[in-house]
């Protein structure tokens, strides 16, 4: 699913204005109806009281429509004009008329009236801003948003939370709605998925207004959210005829006294998500250890207690490298002859993220398109602090296009950059904030690419696999309670489920006309 910019969506509503030979306040209409009918079939007409709280653009719009259908469907409203301007936008006076006509008659708020009581057992129909919002809200809308929180009651919010911006990160945490339900017209937006911004949201779901799918589909985004439909896509099928040999032979290297545990992760998610073969490459003391959990894993040993030299004799299709591998200067050395020499195709975790942050002229050494997976402190170090999440992905963006890599950022919705584009992924939960789960998706990665997935569709399909085996272990385990080891035992739940057949559609009642 393509996630649009504000500009790419007001595009869309002009051109399918045009191309439909409709009014943009049909467009409206439809937005509308299609709120109406999700919340009808929720309420089924129950005796909730709902406020409505309306801006005076095209979002308040749509809530004063939106308040005409919930009145002739018999349901208890109150509507309230945020009058946060002297402009109206057209649609929005239509509308206006359409409502009063009805005898109903908002009440208007600015900064000199007292605001209304709410139950927290009420309804909070949030519409005050849009897309369209360039600039912090007034003072007193502020506290009227402290408000909507104070009275406890469920806020459901048109489109996006009011207050939040579509391409930057508030400064004010106070002046945004924080929704418990966001209902997007055509698609979601960015800001839905990134940690500074996510957080004024806990659910979101997409209305379709009937944008023209044509244009959607021509459109370049820069981002795109991963869901099972967009992985399925990705996912190579098993030939009756085959061998171990037909998908690959995955090398996992690193390793190092008291950090053995992170190479058996690896290795074994490699071996999991479906690798022919696999072979780790650690110090003499990991030996026993790895041969013992991991029967199915061959070894090959460097060193004592560090990696001093990566010697491979072998011909593996795809190398995994730097978990618990440590940053001794002997290991630094291995690292940097083994890059002079490598064409292999690269994942890149922890240590050796280390390695190459302090040392980025390595960098310049990578295999075109490496993987690298980084957590939030390692990517600070190989491309420096930035400002908010925009800043981030731009920096990260910049940084992959320059040396010509995949970058992880891992996260609770983890995002693949590549060049320009973002793949946002849609799978995992916080259980798997936990130690290994890491080592265990740069195994996953490396085994997919021996499996012949290119790198880039190994990094967006194992993110997804790698969360989605999250999903699947945390109904057993309890978010608390998750291990990495779980993650790996649930890769095969996860491949299930790409082929589940998704449950049969309620029967939904009556619609509004």
């Amino acid at each position: 699913m393509k996630l649009f910019t504000a500009e790419q969506i007001y595009s869309a509503d002009k051109f399918t204005i045009e191309k439909q030979q409709i009014t943009s306040d049909e467009l409206m209409e439809r937005a509308a109806i299609q709120i109406f009918n999700w919340m009808h079939l929720r309420l089924q007409g129950a005796p909730v009281k709902i406020h409505l709280f309306c801006g005076i653009g095209n979002n308040g719009g749509d809530g004063i429509a939106l308040a005409r259908h919930l009145q002739e469907h018999g349901y208890d409203i109150s509507v309230y004009v945020v009058n946060y301007s002297k402009k109206r936008s057209k649609d929005f006076l239509i509308n206006m008329e359409r409502l009063k006509e009805r005898k109903v008659w908002p009440e208007f708020l600015d900064s000199d009236c007292e605001f209304p009581p709410i139950g927290k057992e009420d309804i909070i129909l949030d519409a005050i801003f849009g897309i369209g919002l360039n600039r912090p809200p007034a003072d007193w809308v502020v506290k009227l948003i402290a408000h909507l929180h104070k009275s406890q009651a469920f806020i459901l919010s048109v489109d996006i939370p009011s207050g939040l911006f579509t391409d930057k990160v508030p400064k004010n945490k106070e002046a945004v709605v924080k929704a418990n339900y966001v209902l997007s017209f055509q698609a979601p937006k960015l800001v839905f998925f990134l940690p500074e911004t996510g957080i004024y949201l806990k659910q979101w779901e997409v209305l379709d207004i009937g944008l023209d799918k044509e244009f959607l589909g021509n459109t370049e985004t820069q981002h795109q959210l991963i869901a099972k439909n967009e992985v399925l896509a990705l996912y190579i099928p098993r030939a009756k005829y085959s061998h171990k040999g037909t998908y690959g032979h995955s090398l996992i290297v690193g390793g190092s006294y008291g950090k053995i545990g992170a190479v058996q992760l690896a290795a074994k998610s490699a071996l999991q998500i479906g690798s022919g073969l696999v072979t780790a490459y650690l110090p003499k003391c990991g030996y026993h250890s790895i041969q013992t959990s991991a029967p199915e894993v061959m070894v090959i040993t460097d060193g004592e207690e560090v990696i001093s030299n990566i010697d491979i004799n072998i011909k593996p299709n795809a190398v995994g490298l730097g978990m618990g591998m440590g940053t001794e200067k002997d290991t630094l050395n291995a690292l940097q002859t083994f890059l002079k020499d490598n064409t292999l195709p690269l994942v890149i975790d922890a240590d050796g993220l280390n390695m190459l942050a302090e040392h980025k002229e390595l960098l310049s050494l990578l295999p075109k398109e490496s993987i690298l997976t980084p957590h939030p402190k390692e990517l600070e170090r190989l491309i420096g602090k930035w400002k908010d999440d925009f800043d981030k992905l731009n920096k990260t963006k910049t940084f992959s296009k320059k040396y010509n890599c995949i970058v992880v950022i891992k996260g609770a919705h983890t995002i693949t950059v590549h060049q320009d584009k973002g793949y946002v992924n849609t799978t995992g939960n916080p259980g798997m904030a936990t130690a290994g789960s890491g080592d265990v998706l740069a195994g996953a990665l490396t085994g997919l690419i021996a499996q012949e997935y290119s790198p880039l569709n190994a990094a967006i399909f194992g993110v997804y696999l790698h969360g989605k085996a999250g999903d699947t272990a945390v109904e057993k385990t309890g978010y608390q309670a998750l291990t990495a080891s779980d993650l790996i035992e649930s890769f095969g739940d996860a491949y299930l489920d790409l082929f589940k057949l998704p449950d049969p559609p309620q029967k939904e009642e009556k619609k509004s006309e």
